[in-house]
């Protein structure tokens, strides 16, 4: 088998891809995708032994972070700059084994078995010889051929029990969601060294074929852990640098002039953008995942910064074709774009497309250069209006604390009887319609808390508000599901409840790639039970892995709009 992924919601036939990529992706590109993990283990190896001696290698953080990351699902289809940096860590890793000799530590010698016999014994290394590294500390080739046959043996299949490979992808694909956020807060100037190791040392031990179920299980946990602090992080990158999202009122039909749109996650993106283009007759809109940016404070004095293009990443295909200007994609997600308005997409950071024109990082500190987007739009048409009106949003933590007693006076008159966190991931399944009939379906007293683009199902339903309280309450991006932790464990305090779950307080999430794993995993941690997933729960999951999964954490799937809402009302 050429390929095997099975990562995402919609992996084919609810088992994995093989042939190709439901996302788009070819064979080629999913197998680079899988031996740069393979080298990001290696290189992790190296760099967790050298940490217990004091070398701490930031290049080598920043690497293992963008290259996590540009394996998410959608993120990046560009063979080319994929196999490039396979190459880049293949020299990187070599650096870090020079650097560990350099301090007087003599890799691969038998001289230092006392060191190496703990490392062998952490990487899960069978051989006869104890000098003798794991092969991803050592296997090393300079060409396309050699990196295919390599490739297509260090795959997801080449882990042979089942539960320990449901489980070595679960901490992997937490891994690559949390790289994400990280990626996020380190190009605002916020990073935490404690996470890397973290990864890193999560990385080495899916290399360890002597760790039980017990054992991965308990990393796994971990890494919800860590998925906490990084969001945590990220929230307080984005805040400190833009404000605390404010309730706002977004409009989501076109002006007159030429215009941007800008995709993905990445604010720092968003605010060199809107800084390049004042003053030049060209407006920028957000799309999808970028449309919680019009909450924040420091984005509103861009009189050109102009409102909200469209709907969810799926619809991409129709909406950027309608758009006429240049696209910007910053992060994932990214549907194969058609040739109608592929010569007016790019690409940046870990996001690439075949063919499809890429923003270097800015040298020597400086910002990026987005100056031939900026010429393009100006010869461009102005966006196709596609929809009128406004929609709101802005529901951070630190938004609805400050109406905490609102709230809380809701909940106790009875006016609110139930909150629901719809937050997570939206697609292209048809079945994803049934958020959409939840949603319509709710009591008139229940509030959705949601998060993500899966809001794009039901943010401009018409559902009203209770007592002046927005039915749907937007906390923002995927990472902002953070905020929604927030208020639930305030919640919790003001009721003076021992238990989250006894708030009154449901999960019904969606979810698509891997940054919503590390959602699920960092609630995980908190203690939050009975979540439900959807459309369909993970392939990845093995039937004894989700056993644990539900017996443990009370994890469930979806059925149907009518049962479900009894489930969760706790009607017979």
């Amino acid at each position: 088998m050429s390929m095997f992924c099975y990562q995402c919601q919609e992996a084919a036939g609810g088992k994995g891809c093989t042939g190709k990529g439901v996302c788009g992706k070819t064979q080629d590109v999913a197998k680079t995708q899988d031996l740069l993990i393979y080298i990001t283990k290696g290189i992790s190896i190296y760099s967790t032994k050298a940490r217990e001696v004091g070398i701490v290698n930031k290049e080598v953080n920043n690497f293992i972070v963008e290259s996590l990351f540009s394996t998410i699902t959608n993120a990046n289809f560009d063979n080319k700059a994929l196999t490039e940096r396979v190459k880049k860590g293949l020299k990187l890793r070599q650096e870090m084994k020079e650097q560990l000799i350099k301090a007087g530590i003599k890799v691969g010698s038998a001289e230092n078995d006392n060191w190496l016999s703990k490392l062998l014994k952490f990487a899960g290394v069978k051989t006869k010889e104890e000098e003798n590294l794991h092969e991803a500390a050592t296997w090393f080739a300079d060409n396309a051929e050699e990196f295919s046959k390599k490739a297509e043996k260090v795959g997801i299949l080449s882990t042979e029990n089942e539960d320990i490979r449901s489980l070595r992808e679960l901490l992997i694909y937490g891994l690559k969601g949390m790289a994400a956020y990280l990626h996020h807060a380190n190009n605002l100037g916020y990073d935490d060294d404690n996470s890397h190791a973290f990864m890193q040392k999560a990385l080495v031990s899916t290399l360890n074929d002597n760790l039980s179920g017990d054992d991965l299980t308990a990393i796994v946990l971990e890494c919800g852990k860590y998925g906490v602090d990084v969001m945590a992080l990220l929230d307080k990158a984005n805040t400190s640098t833009y404000g605390n999202p404010e309730i706002t009122k977004v409009n989501i039909g076109v002006r007159n002039k030429p215009g941007i749109l800008i995709s993905g996650h990445d604010l720092k993106d968003l605010e060199e953008l809107l800084k390049q283009t004042e003053g030049k007759g060209v407006d920028v809109y957000t799309h999808s995942e970028m449309l919680p940016a019009h909450y924040y404070p420091a984005f509103k004095k861009y009189t050109h910064f102009a409102g909200n293009y469209g709907n969810a990443w799926w619809k991409q295909d129709k909406e950027f074709e309608s758009f006429n200007g240049p696209i910007l994609m910053t992060t994932n997600c990214i549907v194969p774009p058609k040739n109608s308005y592929k010569d007016r997409m790019y690409t940046t950071v870990a996001t690439g497309f075949d063919g499809v024109k890429h923003i270097p990082e800015g040298k020597n500190g400086k910002a990026k250069d987005f100056s031939q987007i900026i010429e393009q739009a100006k010869k461009c048409k102005p966006p196709v209006e596609i929809e009128k009106g406004e929609i709101v949003g802005g529901f951070a933590h630190n938004q609805v604390l400050a109406l905490a007693d609102k709230v809380v006076d809701a909940v106790k008159s009875g006016a609110i009887k139930r909150f629901f966190v719809m937050a997570g991931c939206d697609g292209r399944m048809k079945s994803r319609n049934y958020y959409t009939d939840f949603a319509k379906a709710l009591p008139k007293d229940a509030v959705i808390l949601t998060a993500g683009c899966a809001k794009y199902k039901y943010n401009k339903l018409d559902l009203g508000d209770i007592g002046g309280i927005p039915r749907v309450l937007d906390a923002g991006q995927c990472n902002d599901s953070y905020s929604l932790a927030v208020i639930a464990l305030k919640l919790k305090e003001v009721f003076g409840l021992e238990d989250i779950n006894e708030l009154p307080i449901s999960y019904n999430i969606a979810w698509y790639e891997q940054k919503a794993v590390i959602v699920l995993l960092a609630l995980l941690h908190l203690g939050v039970k009975n979540i439900h997933l959807g459309p369909t729960l993970p392939a990845f999951l093995s039937p004894n892995v989700a056993k644990v999964l539900v017996e443990n954490f009370g994890i469930g799937g979806i059925t149907n709009v009518e049962d479900d809402l009894k489930m969760f009302m706790g009607e017979k």
